[in-house]
This record gives structure tokens, C-alpha cells and sequence, in this order.
């Protein structure tokens, strides 16, 4: 019988995967919720809800906390029935009203009974219920408040949620002012509890009942609160009476956080916008750990199911975020170094000195059934931590935290020589060990995400082009950091040899000559290329690998109608035959992806092309409220006149918020070098003029601004 090679599709042949296990088949995002459900998000705490407020059974929505899901049912009725929105909106990142009234009753005509549900997250989830009649004469009903649990795990969220209601204890208080939920199985715990400042006439199961009495505009009102659990990620919330906090009365952590990021005006409203959008989501993603004595903050990767440290999303994302100052990325460096991996341990695909892919707390995590405590199968986040290791110390000089990780930094570079390479070739390769692993382990992680042009799928282990990229890129940043705080010219010397031998070595083995030459997305088990032409180019030129003689040849192909769709570059060419456009990896434009483009374009001097792209993915935003998602359809602009969303994109999403950023430093050319900020503005006439208040570098505070091909840079008055 013919061996069964490795493939993305079925990474480990000789360990089958349980066609059953969470996220086998998991399912589009639902239209439970409706179009304009609402999400709110503390640290690691999130909040689904229809537009009502409500959480339907069944649905994907609830109140999670950690990857465990403390309320999957939370209906509020009238006389049995649901109420009528009239409008609903988020109002904070963490903070949402809804105004409602009542539906035609047999006693009560529609439109009699104001409510309103005032709803924040901190520390737990905290819930105002306000009622107001507008009847002539006293009315009577039941307002009932259906609360269920199930304690499902993120990962069954959207898949199939097993039954655990048989270990599920219930222990209410008599009057109904504290329902209390206690689940326990094969060591894994956990509890959730309501709180009530009125206590119902009746309790009903685990169904909360008030029977009001009002006259003619007579109000009432209840408090509830569900507290939640301390622990990773977990962020010190704003405190105070409800309508306080709504009305910005009390202080807000958040907005004391958001003082301290750097602020931006222009000319170019949208821009304006996106960038204020972009501040408010790094406040939301924002998760706190305390490392020792230091308190510290780095971004989540995404709302609402990557509400959770992740390898390569969170370092993009902290590369982003030091336009705005260097806090999410020193948090970052330090979070991802206390989880380096530290043995071999095929289930995990753990390896000494490999940085992490995904942490997870949810019970399927802990109890060994899914391997995310932590998941090591990523093989570009080493080199990713290693890049912004260095690109945090030319915005700081801070030599002392360098030092401070400079065992990380080496381990991480034995990983890259000894793990990475896995067959000597000089390239980083992957291929999973695990029967739960990830099939691909670049950026383009889908099962399907990397496929030659005809559509076949790669035998494993691959090597993808711009992991080779960001390889190079490590060693001779990993050299500039020897050459300085680390005061090691040996290792700096022998780096940088090894890292120009990549680079003849790489523009020999991953070019193909036809369509024009491009670089192939990767080389296969066999070492064949894989040679589609994606995205990845873009990497490339951000990477500095691509000799200058190629470099105008990939920018073509960046912005030929194949590969830009009018909002962004696509994934994949719309000449390959396996090209989606709502293909997760396979024709979808991802801001952040094409955000990367761009600096790639514009360290190679193509600044007109760069803002080409940077205008189109900015007219997206504008398409989204301001708020680019996770991804977009690659449909060509022309044909749809509007941006088209990806079905389950999440939003928002950390690297997708912190685009703009990049594109504000390709605009204006804005480096950290020795100890200063410097610019070289080429800004679009249609941005006019770009303004950045209080920049954070080298402990001082910076305010640049640009207008076309003239710009400054000049320290802020404190």
C-alpha cells in the first residue's frame, strides 16, 4: 500500500484527527444575533447579544470570560414575551444602552412600557434594567429574566456545545437575589452567579420574576451583576453607579490608557477617524499580567474568538502599536519570552526557544484534550519576536530590557538554526507533530491557505517564502542589537553572514521565472516551488530580502488587476485556479496583510504605489464605520462599488485596527534612527495634511507633522 504523504489538508496521516473534535466543523457565523448584534469586550472578558440586549439559547452569543461561557442565555420578557428595539448602540468599547418597548400585549398596547438596559463590562458583567409607564391608568405584568449556563468551552462555541448540565450545581439564594452556578468535571471548575439588587416575586428555575406594578410615568429599576474571575488577561475596569460611568463621571482605566497613546488630525477625515477607531480598539484588546513586580499590557488578537495571547497577531500588532508608544510592545517581548518554549513536546509542537502560537484557559485546554496550554505551532512568531525586540529598541534605547532577554534572544535563534531547519537547507520549515495541530503554520494558516497555481495541495514540511523573509530580517536585526547592548561583535559578524547567505540562496531557490518572475509562496516536502502568486510578495519587500532589481517587478504584480481588487491586494492572484474571492487565504484581502505591502513598497521607493494601496484600504475603512475588519472579499471594486465583508471576520480585529498605523509611517517615512525620529514625507494630496501629537520614543514625547513632501519632527512641550 502507497504511504499516505503529510499535506496541510491531513498534517498527520499516521495520527488521524477526530472528525469530532471542537472546531472539526465549525460553522459560519450564524444570523442569530442579526446584523446588528452587539459585542462588547474588557480584557478577557467579552459579551454577545442581539440587538434587544438579549442571548437567545443556542446562538453563539453570551457572556464569556477566559474561554468559558458563564451565560449562554439571558432573555428578558414581558408578560412572555420579548421586547421591541427601538435603538441600540455601544457606547464604549466595554459599554452598551438599549432602548425598547413592549410589544402589543392582551393587556398592555404596544408602546406603554418604556425600557432601557444599561450594560458595561468590568471585572464582570454589570446590567441596569429601567421601566417607565406611559399608560393613563396603573399597569400590571410579569417581567421575567430568563438566565441559563451551559459553561462551554470558546472552542464548542461554534461547533457542537456538549450537554454538562449534569455536573452543573445550582445553590439560589431563597429570594431570588443570588443565583449561584458551579461546574466541576474531570478536575476542571468553574462558577458563575447572578446578583440581584431587587429580588424577584418568584424564581422560576433559574428564571428571575417581578411582578410590576406601575402608574401613569412611574418608573423601576433593578441592578444585576455577574462577577467574574481573576487571572490573565483580566483588566482593571472603570467603577462606579451606572450612570456614572455612562455619562463619564468616574475615572475610566481605559481612557487613562488612551492618554498616554499618541493622537493624530488631518486633513483626510476617514484617516482621522480610523485612527481615533484604531486607539479605541488597542484600549479594548488591551490585556494586563503581571510578570515579577512589573504590571504589564499587550493586545489581544481579535474579537470574539481570539480574545487571547497569540504569538503572530500580538507581535504585528505591537509593531503596529509604536506609533502610539512602546507599553503594548515591551509587554509583548516580556509575555512571549516567559512562554518560550522550553522542551520538545510533539502534542503542543513545543520546541526549546520557539515563541508560542496561542494560549488558551478554556476546560477542553486543561483537561489535555486540546493542546493550547500553551500551542507552539507557528513558525514565523520566533523571528517575529526577535524583529520586534529590535525595532522596540531603536524607538526606546532601552539597552536594559535588551539585556534582560538576550538568553531569550539566543534561544530563539537556536530554535530558527536547529528546530526551524529542519533538514539543514538553510530555510525554515514546518510540518506538525501533533494529532490537533494546525496543518499550515504561517500566516496563511487555513487548511487550505498555501496551494500551487493549478490548485494542488503541498506535501508537508513547507517552507513559505516570507518566514525566509522575516529569517532574514531577524539575523541582521539580532546583529544590530550584538553589535550593540548585547556587545557581542562575534555573534553579530557571524549573523549577518548567514543571513546574506539566505538571501543569495532564497532569490535562487523560491524564484520562477514565469509571469513576469515573482518569488513561489513556498517550496514543498520535495522542495518543488509552490507557485502561486500571493500576497506574500509584499512580506518580501517589507523583509528587505528582494535584491532592488526585482523589487519594480513585484510591485507590479502588487497592483496589476490580478492581485489589487480596489480596496486592498488580494491573498491570491485571481489567476490561479484555486482564487475565492471570499476564500479565507485564497483571494480575501486582509488589511493588515496589505498594510505590510505597503511598508514594503515604500522601502523600496515605490511611494507613489504605496499610497495607491494606502487610498484604497482607507476608502475601505470608510466603508466599515471607520473600523477595518479582519478581512475583506476580494471582489474587484469596480464590479461591487462597495466594500464586501468577509462572513466571519472578526471585529474588531488587533493587526486589522492597527493598520493605519502602518500606513501613516509608509506616508511619512517615519524611522527611529539613533536616538531620533526622522521623516521623509511623501503624503497623498488626498490626505493633505498629517499631524502626530505626543509620539513616545526614547522616553520623550515627539509631535511630526507632514503636508506632501515636507514634513518636521520636533519635541513636544510637556
Amino acid at each position: 500500500m502507497e504511504q499516505v504523504r503529510a499535506t496541510p489538508a491531513n498534517p498527520t496521516p499516521d495520527k488521524p484527527q477526530d472528525p469530532t473534535r471542537p472546531g472539526a466543523q465549525a460553522r459560519a457565523l450564524p444570523p442569530e444575533l442579526g446584523p446588528d448584534a452587539i459585542a462588547l469586550v474588557s480584557g478577557a472578558t467579552f459579551m454577545y447579544s442581539d440587538p434587544v440586549g438579549d442571548v437567545p439559547a443556542g446562538t453563539i452569543g453570551g457572556l464569556v470570560h477566559r474561554d468559558t461561557r458563564l451565560l449562554n442565555h439571558w432573555v428578558l420578557t414581558i408578560d412572555g414575551q420579548r421586547l421591541l428595539v427601538l435603538r441600540s448602540s455601544v457606547v464604549d468599547h466595554y459599554s452598551a444602552q438599549f432602548f425598547l418597548t413592549n410589544p402589543a400585549l392582551p393587556d398592555l398596547p404596544t408602546n406603554t412600557v418604556g425600557v432601557r438596559r444599561l450594560r458595561y463590562l468590568s471585572e464582570g458583567l454589570h446590567e441596569r434594567i429601567e421601566l417607565i409607564s406611559f399608560a393613563p391608568q396603573r399597569v400590571r405584568f410579569a417581567l421575567r429574566l430568563e438566565v441559563g449556563n451551559d459553561f462551554a468551552d470558546i472552542l464548542e462555541v461554534k461547533t457542537h456545545v456538549r450537554d454538562r448540565s449534569a455536573w452543573i450545581q445550582r445553590r439560589h439564594a431563597p429570594d431570588g437575589s443570588l443565583l449561584l452556578f458551579h461546574y466541576e468535571h474531570d478536575g476542571f471548575t468553574a462558577d458563575a452567579s447572578v446578583r440581584s439588587t431587587r429580588s424577584p416575586q418568584r424564581l422560576e428555575g433559574d428564571h428571575l420574576v417581578w411582578e410590576v406594578e406601575l402608574g401613569p410615568r412611574e418608573s423601576w429599576r433593578v441592578d444585576l451583576d455577574v462577577p467574574v474571575s481573576a487571572g490573565m488577561g483580566v483588566t482593571k475596569g472603570v467603577r462606579g453607579d451606572i450612570a456614572d460611568i455612562f455619562h463619564h463621571r468616574v475615572e475610566d482605566p481605559a481612557a487613562r490608557w488612551l492618554a498616554g497613546a499618541a493622537q493624530l488630525t488631518s486633513d483626510h477625515q476617514v484617516l482621522e477617524r480610523a485612527t481615533a477607531q484604531t486607539r479605541a480598539d488597542m484600549s479594548a484588546l488591551r490585556m494586563e499580567m503581571t510578570l515579577g513586580e512589573e504590571r504589564i499590557s499587550l493586545p489581544a488578537a481579535g474579537m470574539p474568538w481570539f480574545l487571547t495571547l497569540f504569538g503572530r497577531d500580538t507581535l504585528i500588532t505591537a509593531y503596529q502599536a509604536l506609533t502610539f508608544g512602546p507599553r503594548l510592545a515591551r509587554g509583548t517581548l516580556l509575555s512571549l519570552a516567559h512562554h518560550q518554549g522550553r522542551q520538545c513536546e510533539d502534542f503542543t509542537d513545543e520546541e526549546p526557544g520557539k515563541i508560542l502560537h496561542e494560549v488558551r484557559f478554556g476546560e477542553l485546554t486543561r483537561q489535555g484534550l486540546m493542546p493550547y496550554n500553551p500551542y507552539y505551532g507557528t513558525a514565523d512568531a520566533t523571528q517575529l519576536w526577535l524583529i520586534l525586540l529590535s525595532e522596540y529598541w531603536r524607538w526606546t534605547r532601552d539597552d536594559e530590557l535588551v539585556r534582560s532577554l538576550r538568553d531569550n534572544a539566543l534561544a530563539a535563534l537556536h530554535w530558527i538554526d536547529r528546530y526551524g531547519d529542519r533538514d539543514g537547507d538553510g530555510y525554515v520549515e514546518y510540518g506538525t507533530r501533533s494529532p490537533e495541530g494546525l496543518g499550515n503554520q504561517c500566516w496563511r494558516d487555513s487548511w487550505d491557505g498555501v496551494r500551487f497555481a493549478d490548485g494542488r495541495m503541498p506535501v508537508l514540511p513547507i517552507a513559505t517564502c516570507e518566514i525566509q523573509g522575516y529569517t532574514y530580517d531577524a539575523k541582521l536585526r539580532l546583529a544590530e542589537l550584538a553589535d550593540g547592548p548585547l556587545g557581542d561583535p562575534e555573534l553579530a559578524d557571524r549573523l549577518r553572514t548567514d543571513a546574506y547567505r539566505l538571501r543569495e540562496s532564497f532569490n535562487r531557490d523560491f524564484w520562477v521565472e514565469g509571469r513576469g518572475g515573482y518569488y513561489a509562496v513556498g517550496l514543498d516536502g520535495d522542495k518543488n516551488r509552490i507557485d502561486s502568486m500571493t500576497s506574500n510578495l509584499g512580506h518580501l519587500l517589507w523583509s528587505g530580502i528582494v535584491p532592488q532589481e526585482r523589487a519594480a517587478g513585484l510591485a507590479r504584480h502588487l497592483l496589476s488587476d490580478d492581485m489589487f481588487s480596489g480596496w486592498g491586494i488580494r491573498t491570491l492572484s485571481r489567476a490561479d485556479a484555486p482564487y475565492n474571492p471570499v476564500g479565507y487565504h485564497l483571494g480575501t484581502v486582509w488589511p493588515h496583510d496589505t498594510s505590510i505591502s505597503v511598508l514594503g513598497l515604500a522601502r523600496y521607493g515605490f511611494r507613489d504605489e504605496a499610497n495607491r494601496v494606502a487610498l484604497a484600504l482607507l476608502d475601505a475603512a470608510g466603508e466599515f464605520g471607520d473600523r477595518l475588519p479582519e478581512a475583506m472579499a476580494g471582489y474587484e471594486r469596480e464590479r461591487t462599488l462597495f466594500a464586501v465583508p468577509y462572513p466571519t471576520a472578526c471585529s474588531p480585529q488587533a493587526w486589522a485596527s492597527g493598520a493605519p498605523l502602518n500606513l501613516i509611517r509608509a506616508m511619512l517615512g517615519l524611522q527611529p534612527v539613533d536616538g531620533r525620529l526622522v521623516v521623509d514625507p511623501a503624503v497623498p494630496p488626498e490626505v493633505g495634511r498629517i499631524h502626530l501629537s505626543g509620539v513616545r520614543a526614547y522616553d520623550r514625547r515627539w509631535d511630526i507633522e507632514a503636508v506632501g513632501s515636507e514634513g518636521y519632527v520636533r519635541l513636544a512641550t510637556e
